[in-house]
């Protein structure tokens, strides 16, 4: 598929590529944004409007849902540092990635296109080498003379992109390397499924028995996966503090398995863990639900068995320190960033890949979900000089409209056909009007989607299957926001459905 291919008249406002226009008075110098016309365009150096470009810190965590303190967490997480610096910035309250899976969505993110555009449905895919012409996000700014370095996970694992970086080594820390710590195993009890059955524990599954591992670190986890990642975004700031640069720091937690050092699992009791109203110890199909809708087989924690109540709360409280653990390290490099006397010249990101599931109706990870546990996730911004800096927002984002925020904020002309809106205007005031739906796919073999969800100020729908051969979901989110509630078939939302509906055939028509 061409670059200029890309561009569908279809796809109306909520997918226009011609978003950021009238943006002008979004922020203070900002520039109105137009799509460059040739190649040569998109690679000029951008006009500044301040002495020096603003630089970017670029934050991103791995299976982190909105499970945090300044977002409401129902189990009071010790979030300090990404709560302040939400409290700074701008936190997005509903944010919701485009697929509840680590690969597809992290390259629709550094793209500006969606899934079904970018056609990478599964963990094994190179957008690279799909698309050898597209200018990734980091790599717009490499184009526009500034230093973009990564440390940790930023696209998936080991399908990096060559292009985007400074400095490409092929280095990228290991999420699971030896460290200095103790292994606890869950203990792993029967629970029969459903049916009565009572199924054997996998023994010889690595995938599954990794999953029952939660690791405590000695000391604040120096020597794991996070720490190093921290520590090589601190030299990479102190390294560039005088020169332009796109620094993407991306921590691997709270990805399993559930990894810490022991002051971070003694801030939560798990006796204390209350269990959502819909746990199941299995993967479970609520009634008035479609099969389609839950993964018999979880993918991440509690694999091919089901959870007690006990174990469950164990796992929960394991996740929770996981994220304080992250925020921790976070927090050491915003430290570092305000040594340097660069706060105020560097936009701030901090987002997480999709969200997760953490026993709601007995999934215990994020591949399937298009619920809201899925594919909400935090995000917040801080840009300086931003007048809506302190204020949250809670209209309806998408993952997708980073890339356009972030060359809006640095005065950079995007390429031609990408994707999203920029957020610019609620940087500026959160509650301005802003209506613009977000969209999440989900792809059972890597090449087919299988169901695409629509989610609005009120209502999250879901089809799967086209057409919604295979089943659908409606939730009021104000009035159900737990999802326990299937109001796909109430001839009293018939109105409602069928719009919805509409947009994602609309969507899907425009991949």
């Amino acid at each position: 598929m061409s670059q200029q291919n890309l561009t569908n008249p279809s796809r109306r406002g909520f997918l226009s590529g011609a978003a950021g226009t009238a943006l002008a008075a979004a922020l203070p110098g900002s520039a109105r944004m137009a799509p460059a016309s040739t190649p040569e365009a998109n690679r000029a150096p951008a006009v500044q409007s301040r002495k020096r470009p603003l630089n970017v810190l670029f934050f991103m965590s791995d299976d982190m849902r909105p499970e945090l303190g300044s977002y409401g967490s129902r189990f009071h997480t010790h979030s300090p540092n990404i709560d302040a610096l939400g409290s700074a910035g701008v936190r997005f309250d509903r944010n919701y990635c485009q697929f509840p899976l680590c690969n597809p969505s992290r390259a629709s993110l550094f793209t500006g296109h969606p899934p079904h555009t970018t056609r990478v449905l599964g963990n094994r895919t190179s957008v690279r080498e799909l698309h050898p012409d597209w200018v990734t996000l980091p790599q717009l700014f490499r184009e526009h003379n500034y230093t973009t370095l990564r440390s940790g996970k930023l696209f998936h694992a080991n399908l990096d992109d060559h292009k985007a970086w400074t400095d490409f080594d092929g280095y990228t820390e290991s999420l699971h390397p030896t460290q200095s710590g103790r292994r606890l195993e869950v203990p792993r009890a029967q629970i029969p499924t459903p049916d009565g059955v009572l199924p054997v524990l996998p023994q010889d599954n690595q995938q599954a028995a990794h999953s029952d591992q939660i690791l405590v670190l000695e000391g604040n986890g120096e020597g794991a996966g996070d720490y190093i990642v921290a520590d090589r975004a601190i030299e990479n700031l102190r390294a560039n503090k005088n020169n332009p640069f796109f620094i993407g720091c991306g921590f691997s937690k709270p990805h399993s398995p559930p990894t810490a050092p022991q002051r971070f699992f003694d801030l939560y009791d798990p006796k204390k863990l209350a269990l959502p109203p819909d746990f199941a110890a299995w993967p479970t199909v609520p009634p008035g639900f479609p099969k389609a809708a839950i993964r018999m087989r979880n993918a991440d924690l509690f694999i091919g068995r089901g959870a007690s109540p006990e174990e469950a709360q164990e796992v929960i409280r394991a996740y929770l320190a996981s994220i304080s653990w992250a925020d921790w390290n976070l927090g050491r490099v915003l430290a570092e960033l305000d040594n340097l006397g660069l706060r105020d010249n560097t936009v701030v990101v901090f987002v997480a890949d999709h969200g997760y599931q953490l026993g709601e109706k007995g999934k215990w990870s994020k591949a399937g979900s298009l619920f809201e546990g899925g594919t909400r996730v935090p995000l917040i911004i801080h840009a300086p000089g931003a007048k809506g800096n302190g204020r949250p927002s809670t209209r309806i984002v998408q993952s997708l409209d980073i890339y356009r925020t972030l060359a809006e904020l640095c005065h950079l002309d995007v390429p031609q056909g990408i994707e999203g809106h920029s957020l610019t205007p609620l940087l500026h005031d959160p509650r301005a009007t802003w209506e613009h739906p977000a969209f999440s796919i989900w792809s059972e073999d890597g090449s087919t989607v299988h169901g695409t969800a629509v989610r609005t100020e009120q209502w999250r729908y879901a089809e799967f299957g086209k057409d919604a051969a295979n089943g659908a979901m409606l939730f009021d989110v104000h009035a159900d926001p737990l999802e326990l509630t299937n109001l796909a078939d109430n001839p009293k939302h018939h109105a409602v459905r069928s719009h919805l509906s509409g947009l994602i055939a609309e969507y899907s028509a425009a991949g």
